[in-house]
């Protein structure tokens, strides 16, 4: 359904750090510039960008909107988790752990926001 996803932030360095630190914990590679200046991630088909808005204005985080990262395991999850908190990040809501979700499904969740206040989930389907 999705082509790529891009999310806008005012300090590239920072967002580097913070999603090299995030979604390599994922297994995803580092990030690279590309000639507009953004920051790409490529990964299993998908790609992630960074960009500082095309409008000269601030960035900030979508109220209401959260961007979730699939993750391969639990311990996947909290890697994802400590990775971002120790690179910029803040975390969010509950700690990471088991959640009940809808029609008696089991999630295993982390949220945090990232620099530039962008909520983002790492996820791992338990049942």
């Amino acid at each position: 359904m999705f082509s790529h996803v891009m999310l806008g932030a005012d300090d590239i360095e920072a967002a580097r750090r913070f999603y090299d630190a995030i979604l390599g914990a994922l297994g995803a590679a580092p990030g690279a510039i590309d000639e507009r200046g953004r920051l790409v991630y490529s990964h299993a088909g998908c790609r992630f960008l960074i960009s500082a808005p095309i409008d000269g204005k601030a960035a900030h985080g979508a109220n209401g909107g959260t961007l979730g990262f699939a993750a391969s395991s639990p311990e996947a999850v909290d890697a994802w988790h400590a990775a971002g908190v120790a690179n910029g990040g803040t975390a969010i809501e509950d700690p990471p752990g088991p959640r009940d979700a809808t029609e008696g499904r089991r999630l295993y969740l982390a949220y945090l926001r990232d620099p530039a206040g962008n909520k983002l989930c790492a996820l791992y389907r338990i049942a």
